[in-house]
């Protein structure tokens, strides 16, 4: 932020411009505004989404003031230190003795991932998935004066300090359809607003609009021309960035092992049934991840980075286990820091809460950055099997498929198995064939006698 008078500006407008946000990152794209020209802002009021690192961050106000122009409009990608927004100031944040606080940043997010207490095991969140500061209140809206000269004005931005938390494709959604996310009630994690709640919505106390229509009153949709263009922005560019790297600079190759796993499968069963793991969703991919992890520690080279300023194998003796997600807004890789000290009951809370958070959007840089070895489970999708990219600065990723029941040889007899294919994609520069197989082999063998991965934590 600095002095726009050089500009021609009154002294007393002050510019923001888009913060160095921690990530190396030169730019951000612009998500929405929270605030618009002639609204009064309050110190570390929010007054804008910015989407970095696959993230939505919200940018406080570094002052108090009323706005004077919004200087990028959503969708504009904003390289770090250019304007963002003019604010004439009523009280500089450096005359306060108060420091603006990007949410999601700062010596609490680069630390461990946002994990949640044992004593709320299986009880839902209850911080906002919108990432936004404490929220401002309506003191403002009991300013007499201005009230008497902008009311509907001031019931606006009452209103709106008190932001709905919802999902980025259900504000954008909401845009344009017209309709407030404010009288909207959200059924996504948290209390957050989904696309199908906007979808579905009618508000039936906002001021002004008497009926709204919806997407489903609409009719079909018919396309005027045979071809659609979508922009390029968002997680789908920093994904293709990320794809583009990693098919670039790594020789990837893969492996496969079918398995059966009707042990674990058996295992499972009796867990779901058990005190310990009541209230929680219990899936097959806890365990394969543990087993995964317990791989890890016999062949740590699949734990590694590649540093090819010094030249060097960087094998790292933690584990910042990704879990991808599929999410409305594209693919997300939030991971679980220091995994491996972790009991399959703490795997299961901290796998089903982290994507749950990516999907409402709430996912922090901090959850999405740092990982070290990632597993992608195709099989939710009914698929078999698969060959993903590995993500740049990991070494390999584990890929889980469907798990179906086939028929499979048991003691030289046919018999119905619970079955299902590992695959692993790893970079040869650091993994050799045979560490990979060795690897895979290991994790195979756990989950066909998973009693095996249990004594071993």
């Amino acid at each position: 932020m600095e002095n726009a008078a050089h500009q021609g500006l009154p002294a007393s407008v002050l510019e923001f411009r888009l913060p160095d946000l921690g990530e190396g990152l030169t730019d951000a794209e612009l998500v929405s505004w929270t605030v618009a020209v002639g609204d009064t802002v309050e110190l570390n009021q929010a007054i804008a989404d910015v989407e970095t690192a696959k993230a939505i961050v919200s940018l406080p106000s570094p002052f108090a003031g009323r706005v004077v122009e919004l200087l990028a409009q959503p969708g504009d990608t904003v390289a770090v230190g250019a304007p963002l927004i003019r604010i004439r100031a009523e009280e500089a944040a450096s005359e306060t003795g108060r420091t603006s606080v990007l949410v999601g940043y700062g010596p609490e997010a680069e630390g461990t991932s946002r994990r949640r207490p044992p004593a709320q095991s299986g009880v839902s969140r209850t911080e906002s998935t919108d990432s936004q500061p404490e929220e401002p209140g309506l003191s403002r809206a009991d300013d007499a004066d201005s009230v008497a000269e902008e009311p509907q004005r001031q019931s606006d931005l009452a209103l709106g300090a008190m932001r709905a938390a919802a999902t980025p494709a259900a504000r954008k959604l909401a845009r344009e359809l017209g309709l407030d996310l404010w009288f909207i009630a959200g059924s996504g994690p948290g209390g957050a607003v989904t696309v199908d709640d906007v979808r579905g919505a009618v508000p039936v106390s906002q001021p002004r609009v008497a009926t709204l229509p919806t997407v489903a009153d609409a009719g079909p949709v018919r396309p005027s021309v045979r071809e659609e263009r979508t922009p390029i922005s968002g997680i789908r560019k920093r994904t293709a960035a990320a794809m583009l790297t990693s098919a670039r600079t790594i020789p990837q190759a893969s492996t496969f092992v079918t398995v059966d796993c009707t042990a674990s499968v058996e295992l499972l069963d009796h867990l779901r049934g058990t005190k310990s793991f009541a209230n929680l969703t219990l899936t097959p991919l806890p365990l394969v991840a543990q087993a995964a992890l317990a791989a890890l520690a016999d062949f740590p080279g699949m734990n590694a980075c590649w540093d090819e300023a010094a030249q060097e194998i960087v094998t790292k003796h933690y584990v910042n286990l990704g879990i991808a997600v599929a999410t409305e807004r594209g693919l997300l890789v939030p991971n679980i820091k220091e995994a491996q000290t972790l009991s399959l009951r703490d795997l299961t809370r901290e796998i089903g809460w982290l994507a749950d958070t990516a999907r409402a959007g709430g996912a922090t840089p901090a959850e999405l950055r740092g990982g070290t070895f990632t597993i992608t489970n195709v099989g939710v999708f009914g698929v078999d099997a698969g060959v993903p990219l590995v993500n740049p600065g990991e070494a390999a990723i584990l890929c889980l498929g469907s798990i179906r029941q086939r028929p499979w040889v048991v003691r030289d007899e046919i018999a119905v198995r619970w079955v299902t294919t590992l695959g692993v994609s790893f970079d040869h520069r650091m993994v050799d064939g045979e560490l990979a197989a060795r690897f895979l082999a290991t994790v195979a063998g756990f989950l066909e006698d998973p009693l095996t991965l249990l004594s071993r934590v």
